[in-house]
């Protein structure tokens, strides 16, 4: 796994409440925010399989109207 520093800004306020919980946790900043994204995360709706999705592109989306010529689309 592949570790990135990054930084963020937080509100006065909601950092003082992180810190209040980290300490109640017996735990660190770092380890509540690793929680609250998991906790988002989960709750993602699950990406579709990559053939599910190749195949709805090799089927084609009707846009409506005719398709355009290769002359057709050059000239726009």
């Amino acid at each position: 796994m592949v570790k990135v520093k990054t930084t963020i800004d937080l509100p006065d306020a909601i950092l003082e409440r992180t810190k209040i919980a980290a300490a109640r946790r017996r735990t660190s900043i770092k380890n509540l925010v690793i929680q609250g994204l998991e906790a988002v995360l989960r709750e993602e709706v699950p990406v579709e399989p990559p053939a599910d999705a190749l195949a709805r592109l090799q089927k084609g989306y009707h846009l409506g109207g005719k398709p355009l010529t290769r002359a057709e689309a050059h000239a726009r």
